[in-house]
Formats: structure tokens, C-alpha cells, sequence
């Protein structure tokens, strides 16, 4: 299981800031695409040899110029109750706050392991004045300068050594693991429902701890695989009001150990914002995508010029990677919810199809002839051989060429589309790399 640190404080301590400064290893990977700025929240961490995702929940305050003290207690509630550790931004150069003492207060009542990261240190002088936060009644304060990184270091080597061990509770099998993601109310549970059906005795659970995913054994219908169940469906007590936040958090756990995603929309409300974060997610972490377009049968007008136009428009919104599968399901009347599972299927096979070398360079070499990449400065670029790369977790394959820094974006778009025109990789993300022959 992936570990979760989330980083939390009063507006304007630098939180966006040490989160760059910390996933900045990693910025080549994390890539802050365009999408929301909810999406720029999250990121993934390597360090000796460990990795987590970081989230900075300051990201999601909606309108972060009036930030009302119930909005950060809102935030911090959420982080203690779904990270392993928590990252406690403070200023040195303001000082404590009373906003600060709040939140302490919240985080001393809770048995998670909390950092106090008393950032702005930005030279020796201040460090001292962190002395301080020793009010705040929870433990050391770490100096650091987030701007210039000073100290960066240590405080990833304290943040590791304080997360719990990683717990490798994957199931036994080589079994599909699909997660079923979406906003909330999009009708997630009813689909699990559906497919779990009241043959509950099919079913067996791999605990993990209570807040982890949980995979559920699934075999029915000729269909077998594990479920990864966000822990948040069987807990509707505590999640009353702040879904959006908790609902992004559950989706990254949920997200990062599966294979395949099934994204439910809602029918009757289109793409919105909160869809788009959650997609983002999936492509950052390369996996698997089958979109449901769920409560179908709220639809009047059924007709296949309807069909197309909700076709059309969510392939928009979700472009570049268009080739996914997108069914119309609902999951109350349970209409195509198999046509769900033998898709997510077809998906994880596609994850791991080969392609012959011969083959590959057979199809592939003439239609680059016909459409070589753009010249640069005079010099041609000649691609000479093409092989898919050992399997992985995303089909990959290697484009051998002389000038491999002069091929860009859209050219490797434009092998991408060839290669799925000619091979199907409905629903997987493929990686193209272009290397020095």
C-alpha cells in the first residue's frame, strides 16, 4: 500500500511551496499538466529507496482568499483521518498564530505521526526563533527553507523514518485489480453492489487496515478478479459534509493499487471539475481506463445522435488519450454492468499485449516514410528500428532514431495514434520513447 503525507497549515506559510520543493525530484514525472488546481495537489516522493504520495490539502480551500478557520479545521480533519503522517507548516518569521494553535489543538488529539516544519528559515539567524513552536505541544520543530531547500533533506529522511512500514498486502493471484472511482454520488457503491449482487458469499475479503483499500475476491459470471474497495464506501457516518475532499483522498489510495479504473459520470450532470481531477489522477499514475456513464435510464432521449454527442463531447474533455472504452450502464436497472467487467478486462489484457518486433517495424517504418518527423534545421531525422519494450506495467516502445532530442509532443502523439489504429490498446496509456540509435 502506498503511504499518504499530507501537508497542512494556515494560508501563506509555504505549503505549495515545500510541496514543489519535495515532489521537485520527481517534477519531470509529476508534471504539473494543465487541468485544475486541485490536480497540482498531488504528487509522488522518492527518496532512499522509498516512495509515498504527498498532498497538500491547502490546494483545495475553494476560494483561498477568505479562508475561514472551519475550512482549514475541515482540511486538517480530513489529513488526520486518511494520512499515515502529517506535514504541520508554520512560519518562522510570523510566528505562532492562534489559527495555528487550532490546529495543533486538532492534531494533538489524533494518534497520527505529525512533523512540524517550521518553514521561511531562510537563513541560520531565524533559526532560533523556531524555539517557539515547542508550544504547539507537538514535538520538534524542523527548520526549513522551502524557497531555497535548505534542510529538505532531512526533513524526507524524517518523514520516512516516521511512516509506517509499507504493508505489501497484494492479493496471491495475478488477478485484474479494478477500482471503481468517480465523484461522489455518481453511483459507485450501487455499481459494487450490483456486481457483488446478494450472492455475498462469492465474495472474500482480504482485510487490510480498516482505512486501506480492501480487495474483494470476485468470480462470477466467468469473470474473476479483486475489487479495490475505497474503504470510504462502508464509512457514510463521518463523510457527511466534506465529500469533495475525502473523495479525492480515497480515490488515490483506490487508484494507486489498481490496474484498471472504471470512472463513473453521472448522466444526468456531464463532466465536471471534480471528474477531471479524479481522470488526472488515473493518467498520472498510468492505468487502466474504462468510463461508465451511469443512471442511464434517467435519460429520455436514448437515440444513438444522443449516444454520439455524449461520446464526442467527453472524448473532448478528456483529450489527448481519447481511446477508452465508454459505456452507458445503470447500475440501479444493472444494464450493462457485465459489458463493465468483460471492458475492464479487455483493458488489463491490453496493459500487457505484446507486439512483434518484426511486425512493429513492418506496419510502423512505412508510414513513417510517408510522414517522417519535421526537419530540424536542415537535418533530417531518419527513424530507423522500433521494439516494445520488456513488459511493464503501460505497453511501451522504443523509436530508434539519429536526432531522438528533435522529435516532440505532437509527433509522438502522431506514433502513438498510428500504433493504436493498428493494434488495440483500447483503454491503456502507452509510453513512446525516442532513443539514440
Amino acid at each position: 500500500m502506498g503511504n499518504i503525507v499530507a501537508i497542512v497549515g494556515r494560508p501563506n506559510v509555504g505549503k505549495s511551496t515545500l510541496f514543489n520543493r519535495l515532489t521537485g525530484t520527481r517534477q519531470a514525472i509529476v508534471n504539473e499538466e494543465a487541468g485544475t488546481t486541485r490536480d497540482r495537489q498531488y504528487g509522488k516522493v522518492e527518496w532512499t529507496g522509498r516512495e509515498f504520495s504527498l498532498i497538500d490539502t491547502g490546494g483545495w480551500v475553494v476560494n483561498s482568499e477568505d479562508v475561514f478557520e472551519e475550512e482549514i479545521n475541515k482540511q486538517v480533519k480530513v489529513a488526520v483521518e486518511e494520512a499515515d503522517a502529517i506535514l504541520f507548516v508554520v512560519d518562522v518569521s510570523s510566528g505562532v498564530t492562534s489559527l495555528d494553535l487550532e490546529v495543533a489543538r486538532i492534531l494533538r488529539r489524533r494518534e497520527r505521526p505529525v512533523i512540524v516544519v517550521a518553514n521561511k528559515a531562510d537563513n541560520y539567524a531565524l533559526h532560533p526563533a523556531s524555539a517557539e513552536f515547542y508550544t504547539l505541544g507537538l514535538g520538534d520543530p524542523l527548520c526549513v527553507s522551502a524557497i531555497n531547500g535548505s534542510y529538505s533533506g532531512d526533513l524526507l529522511d524524517k518523514i520516512v523514518a516516521t511512516l509506517p512500514e509499507e504493508k505489501t498486502e497484494l492479493p496471491e493471484e495475478a488477478l485484474p485489480r479494478l477500482a471503481v472511482i468517480g465523484r461522489p454520488n455518481a453511483g459507485k457503491s450501487s455499481l459494487i453492489n450490483a456486481f457483488i449482487g446478494e450472492e455475498r458469499h462469492i465474495v472474500t475479503d482480504i482485510a487490510g487496515t480498516t482505512r486501506d483499500s480492501i480487495y474483494t475476491r470476485y468470480n462470477k459470471f466467468g469473470q474473476n478478479f479483486y475489487l479495490v474497495d475505497t474503504a470510504g464506501i462502508r464509512k457514510k457516518g463521518k463523510v457527511n459534509e466534506d465529500l469533495e475532499y475525502y473523495s479525492v483522498i480515497r480515490s488515490i489510495r483506490a487508484i494507486e493499487n489498481s490496474d484498471v479504473c472504471v470512472l463513473m459520470l453521472d448522466a444526468t450532470r456531464g463532466i465536471e471539475g471534480q471528474d477531471m481531477n479524479i481522470f488526472s489522477l488515473v493518467q498520472k499514475n498510468k492505468k487502466g481506463l474504462v468510463v461508465c456513464v451511469n443512471k442511464w435510464d434517467l435519460v429520455e432521449d436514448k437515440s444513438q445522435k444522443v449516444i454520439d454527442s455524449y461520446t464526442t463531447a467527453i472524448r473532448a474533455r478528456l483529450a489527448p488519450f481519447t481511446d477508452f472504452p465508454i459505456l452507458f450502464i445503470s447500475a440501479l436497472t444493472r444494464q450493462r454492468i457485465l459489458k463493465v467487467l468483460e471492458m475492464a478486462r479487455k483493458v488489463y489484457e491490453n496493459r500487457s499485449k505484446r507486439v512483434p518486433t518484426a511486425k512493429l517495424n513492418e506496419v510502423m517504418l512505412p508510414v513513417i516514410e510517408n510522414y517522417p518527423p519535421p526537419a530540424w534545421k536542415g537535418k533530417y531525422i531518419k527513424i530507423k528500428y522500433i521494439t516494445q519494450l520488456p513488459a511493464g506495467s503501460v505497453p511501451s516502445f522504443a523509436f530508434f532514431c539519429n536526432l531522438p532530442q528533435w522529435i516532440k509532443e505532437p509527433y509522438k502523439r502522431f506514433l502513438e495514434n498510428k500504433i493504436r489504429e493498428n493494434w488495440d490498446f483500447t483503454g491503456t496509456p502507452i509510453n513512446i520513447f525516442i532513443r539514440e540509435k
